[in-house]
């Protein structure tokens, strides 16, 4: 049976973080990625402040917005630098 570490941060936590650093890292705004998602930019903003339950669909479009992959996005940050 899978144990979670105690001080493994959630899911929810772990994309809002990655979501805000990748879209700085590529210059956008949230109304650009929300525009290229097909998303609204309040609802890019809930989710970088951790306030949005994310479906799967829309963690495909962000993820294909940003040319990563949808794992990546859910993964922390020092997992995707050792994978680059």
């Amino acid at each position: 049976m899978y144990m979670p570490n105690r001080q493994q941060k959630a899911l929810r936590q772990i994309m809002a973080e990655n979501l805000r650093v990748l879209r700085l890292a590529a210059h956008i705004s949230q109304e650009e990625l929300a525009e290229l998602c097909g998303l609204h930019r309040t609802y890019i903003s809930d989710i970088e402040r951790c306030n949005r339950n994310v479906s799967i669909d829309n963690i495909e479009k962000i993820a294909k917005a940003l040319h990563i992959t949808a794992s990546d996005l859910l993964k922390e940050m020092e997992k995707i630098n050792e994978n680059s």
